[in-house]
């Protein structure tokens, strides 16, 4: 096994197998054609075609089109065609920068194959010249890779909240971590991916951010969604990661980006460095 087989497995897309979704004539998602055969049975709303799915022009207005599409995701619940319905809604738009153009039930944005975008933070400790990593398992009631291994916190990004806001509310339900500790998370970057998984298309931007903590913090789940937390020495993570499938798949990117960062994974020692570093950030 290998670091570049994480990456690849934030990559399995073929565009042939998708139709692409569009409001106010703007690409905003890509779904199944057995999906999109559902939406069809509403044509007040969705205009199926078989090249295309785009939201009828009536509905010109964000919230008439949140309303609109949140009856007909409704009904398909009742009938199974969505399942995991969280009361959660997220933005839909071109990119995840622009300007929302509806908001979505946060279970259908892999069936619309829409754009989301959410926060992940490396929770590390320097003991001497030892780095260590704060890594957590999943809970195995998660609807979403039930026992994977995460980082300290990682959370979406729901409509309601900016990035900073979700990195502060995410930091207290997963971790415990109080917002005088949590101001000291840095901004590194941002990383992407388009992959399809069991849930359906995956078009994902993650905001990562470093959070040095004191040696003497120890992590509190309070949301129910981390079973446990492990201290582990860096090289450890790096092994988890290169050899086994242990950590969820977007989590395993994140862990990557960090070794890079932090000189763990050097050119020198590691054969695939360029390949490593391009796929990381090949554009989406």
């Amino acid at each position: 096994m290998s670091f570049v087989e994480r990456l690849q497995a934030c990559a399995v897309f073929d565009p042939a197998g998708y139709l692409p979704f569009s409001i106010e004539g703007a690409d905003v998602g890509l779904m199944r054609p057995e999906f999109a055969a559902h939406l069809a049975e509403f044509p007040a709303v969705f205009d199926v075609d078989a090249d295309f799915v785009r939201l009828q022009p009536a509905l010109d207005h964000p919230d008439v089109r949140t309303q609109a599409v949140d009856d007909v995701l409704r009904l398909l619940a009742t009938r199974g065609v969505l399942s995991g319905w969280r009361e959660e809604v997220y933005p839909v738009a071109p990119r995840p920068e622009m300007r929302p153009l509806m908001t979505l039930e946060r279970a259908a944005v892999p069936l619309f194959g829409v754009w989301a975008s959410g926060v992940h933070i490396n929770g590390f400790v320097r003991d001497g010249s030892e780095l260590l990593m704060w890594v957590g398992r999943r809970s195995p009631d998660k609807q979403t890779a039930p026992n994977k291994l995460d980082q300290i916190v990682a959370g979406g990004r729901s409509a309601a909240y900016s990035i900073f806001e979700t990195v502060i509310k995410e930091s207290e339900e997963e971790a415990g971590i109080e917002t005088g500790l949590i101001r000291y998370a840095r901004p590194v970057g941002a990383l992407s991916y388009c992959t399809e998984r069991p849930e359906g298309l995956r078009r994902d931007v993650l905001y990562l951010f470093d959070l040095e903590l004191p040696p003497d913090f120890v992590p509190v789940n309070r949301d129910g969604e981390i079973a446990e937390f492990m201290l582990w020495p860096v090289d450890r993570v790096r092994e988890m990661v290169r050899d086994t499938e242990a950590f969820k798949f977007n989590c395993a990117l994140v862990v990557i980006d960090f070794l890079i960062r932090h000189g763990v994974l050097s050119p020198d020692d590691e054969a695939d460095y360029l390949a490593i570093v391009h796929g990381l950030h090949a554009p989406r």
